[in-house]
């Protein structure tokens, strides 16, 4: 499709977002918002993760990169509105045939202003301003009666795109709905299964054409989630760390976390995950074990000195044992956070050798030929052991003294002049 881009009169847009998202709180539709992440969501989590494979480094994916028409999984599920024209009436760049049909519109809406508002898409654009105003994806999903007096459950995504890499000028959403029976038809049923005399049944939660009963595997029936699942939500939380005006400890904390649980399913998933490496196009490295992780988490276009200190920090927590789900209290109670935790277990990683290696210099030392013997008079005893590291003044013929050095570079000296 083709982006359009903003001209020099366009409002701010993202300013804008701020000052009116109380309103539209005010006349929201009391929607729950919910963690992205999850085995039962399943066609929002796939919409996200198309929107995380478009991100390629930037806070928001360019819409060059969005062909909705194209996309048979979701399309039809979806909205793409664009806020070229302004904030106040976003135009309807795409409405998917199965939103369209469920709405009961003979043709498309051209606006936002022009959407029923009793209607399914109506519970999608109402939350556009939320999204200008976060900056990242929102998931959010309630029960509401539609204008056939039908009772709906749904569960949608939003998610920013942008035509110049820094400003929103683009949402699209995908939705998913199910009807349920009204409370005439609950009655009946109940009835008759009282009459029958048959046990009675256990409530059931609506079955969504791609919910779990649709791709029922051994993590469903213990109740678990599945190790793609595990990885969509550190995915999540990786792109809300990516986004630039996202970033936090806190969201940075909670990233590591699902990137740490992640690792820690992985280990009892081995060929799965393997497999989600190979489609990633990510090699394993036997040194490094963590770095395909984290770059199956951040994505391999991540910042490299982030992504090693990020492996060095699920390193430590694995060195640690810590749990799943506790990552993020161990970085927030550990003293000086990340920074730490990478020094810590790039001390833990270094070789005892090393210590060896200065003894080795220490010895050497010690037998070599004395050059000269300088006896230091009228000066109080000086510290640090039997080397010491001096500084002398060229005098003429003689050296005169004028400080001792101690501390590491001490060491240094040593191997130097060992070599």
């Amino acid at each position: 499709m083709t982006a359009h881009s903003l001209s020099d009169e366009r409002p701010e847009i993202d300013d804008a977002a701020d000052a009116v998202v109380n309103d539209a709180a005010d006349e929201g539709v009391g929607d729950q918002m919910f963690d992205l992440g999850g085995d039962e969501r399943r066609m929002h989590v796939r919409a996200y993760n198309h929107w995380v494979s478009l991100l390629k480094g930037r806070p928001y994916p360019a819409i060059d990169d969005l062909d909705p028409a194209s996309i048979a999984d979701f399309g039809p599920n979806s909205v793409l509105l664009d806020f070229s024209a302004g904030l106040d009436d976003p135009r309807i760049a795409w409405l998917g045939a199965a939103l369209r049909q469920e709405c009961g519109l003979d043709g498309a809406p051209t606006h936002v202003a022009d959407v029923p508002s009793r209607s399914l898409l109506s519970r999608l654009t109402d939350h556009y301003l939320q999204i200008i105003a976060n900056r990242a994806p929102i998931g959010f999903e309630a029960e509401f009666v539609s204008t056939r007096s039908t009772p709906t459950l749904y569960r949608g995504i939003l998610m920013p795109f942008s035509s110049d890499g820094d400003c929103i000028d683009f949402i699209y959403g995908v939705i998913n709905w199910k009807e349920m029976a009204d409370a005439a038809t609950k009655a009946g049923i109940a009835a008759e299964l009282a009459a029958a005399r048959a046990a009675p049944p256990a409530v059931e939660a609506p079955v969504w054409a791609d919910g779990p009963a649709a791709d029922h595997d051994a993590a469903a029936d213990t109740g678990g989630r599945t190790l793609a699942d595990q990885l969509a939500m550190a995915r999540e939380s990786a792109a809300a760390v990516r986004a630039a005006d996202t970033r936090s400890r806190a969201a940075l904390y909670r990233a590591l976390g699902r990137a740490h649980d992640f690792a820690l399913a992985a280990d009892a998933d081995g060929d799965t995950y393997l497999d989600l490496l190979a489609q990633s196009g990510i090699r394993v490295q036997a040194r490094a074990p963590m770095t395909p992780m984290v770059k199956l988490v951040f994505g391999p276009d991540y910042d490299k000195t982030r992504l090693t200190e990020f492996a060095a920090v699920l390193d430590n927590a694995r060195r640690n044992a810590v749990a799943p789900g506790a990552l993020p209290q161990f970085l927030e109670l550990h003293r000086g956070g990340i920074k730490a935790v990478v020094a810590a277990e790039r001390a833990a990683r270094r070789p005892q050798a090393t210590v060896d290696v200065y003894e080795q210099a220490r010895a050497e030392l010690r037998a070599r030929p004395v050059l000269a013997q300088v006896t230091l008079k009228d000066l109080e005893p000086m510290t640090g052991g039997e080397f010491v590291l001096l500084v002398a003044r060229r005098d003429g013929e003689e050296l005169s003294v004028v400080a001792q050095v101690g501390g590491a570079l001490v060491d240094q000296v040593i191997r130097k002049a060992a070599a």
